[in-house]
């Protein structure tokens, strides 16, 4: 695997035969010009197929279209990610669909209490403002109303015409600083069979709809047993690590397959138990000191691990953690205590740091 991102995190890079990076750390955004240079590249690795979209294109949707011909992306067509990320159609659709979803608008309402303010080009909840504490806002800005109920997301595959799940997971979703609703990771499968087969029936309608290819993800808040629809992630997701048995082969070769139009015959197969992951965000201006640097670097439940050395400000990710336990309080529990013995470990430092390496969230 090639492995082409903005930081180079120590096990990403140990995961992959080359890594490259697309961007300067400090920017949090990808160049153009270097990843196209780094595809070019790829596309002369011998066995290289072609490259498979992550975070990071959801604000530059024209950078999917950046690879040599020789060279192409294996994900859903450029057309279809555009239509699910324009707000306008996607909740169009949605409605002419019947599926449920939050009251969305694309003016302010006069009474913003309650709503949230969101933007289509946004990921990770850190586009999300409270509305009525918003005076200004972009122009891919829309307006949705807060919806009570458990966040979660759907991980599946599509192969163009139908969709078959993979597993139904918990998210953790939570206030940092002036962001309301952070994404700090996720637990699963959740096994609830009524839900599973109202996620199942709405995947059944996007599926065609949308022409929907590849592994993606849906995110939902399950209120009162009905999936009220917010966002369907047009990528392999962050969740499809807890996920990595699901299929003989693993999820990204079943999500090569499906690009190609062959889902599973089967149904998704999990281990006993449940298996999470949590951002770690630094609560106060910190650094990573060498000693535990390495402690991290032979962990097997630390993870986008970064360099000795490096400067977090408050709120700034960390790294992430995962755990597995028989159920979901259990999980939170080993994920919280790793989470805590991280950061009382990590070295504070006396004012903001002025040299930071900002680092995206895992």
């Amino acid at each position: 695997m090639i492995a082409l991102d903005l930081i180079g995190d120590i096990d990403t890079r140990r995961a992959s035969v080359r890594w490259a990076g697309i961007g300067a750390p400090g920017t949090l955004a990808i160049d153009p010009q270097r990843l196209r240079g780094a595809l070019d590249d790829a596309a002369h690795e011998p066995g290289v197929i072609g490259w498979v979209a992550g975070s990071g294109f959801e604000g530059a949707l024209a950078l999917l279209d950046a690879g040599p011909a020789s060279l192409p992306r294996l994900g859903m067509a450029s057309a279809a990610v555009r239509d699910l990320r324009d707000p306008r159609h996607f909740f169009a659709t949605l409605d002419r669909l019947g599926l449920a979803h939050p009251p969305t608008r694309f003016s302010a309402p006069v009474d913003a209490k309650g709503w949230l303010v969101k933007r289509a080009g946004g990921t990770g909840g850190w586009h999300i403002r409270d509305a009525s504490r918003v005076r200004h806002r972009h122009a891919d800005s829309y307006f949705q109303r807060r919806q009570d109920g458990v966040p979660m997301s759907a991980l599946f595959l599509a192969d163009g015409r139908g969709a078959r799940l993979v597993a139904l997971n918990l998210l953790s979703v939570r206030a940092l600083g002036a962001h309301p609703c952070v994404y700090r990771g996720a637990i699963g499968p959740i096994d609830d069979a009524g839900l599973q087969a109202k996620v199942e029936a709405a995947l059944a309608r996007l599926a065609p709809a949308f022409a929907l290819r590849g592994l993606a993800s849906l995110d939902f808040i399950a209120a009162d047993g009905v999936p009220q629809l917010l966002e369907i992630n047009p990528r392999p997701s962050a969740s499809m690590a807890l996920h990595a048995d699901a299929w003989a082969g693993g999820l990204m070769r079943a999500h090569v397959e499906a690009v190609l139009g062959r889902l599973p015959d089967t149904p998704a197969a999990h281990q006993p138990g449940l298996r999470g992951t949590e951002v770690l965000y630094a609560r106060r201006a910190s650094s990573l000191g060498a000693s535990l640097a390495g402690q991290l670097a032979v962990a097997t439940d630390c993870h986008d691990l970064p360099a000795a050395g490096t400067q977090f400000a408050p709120a700034d990710p960390v790294c992430s953690v995962s755990a597995q336990a028989a159920d979901v309080p259990a999980v939170q529990r080993a994920l919280a205590e790793r989470s805590a013995w991280i950061a009382a470990r990590l070295d504070p430092i006396a004012t903001d740091p002025t040299t930071t390496l900002p680092r995206p969230a895992p």
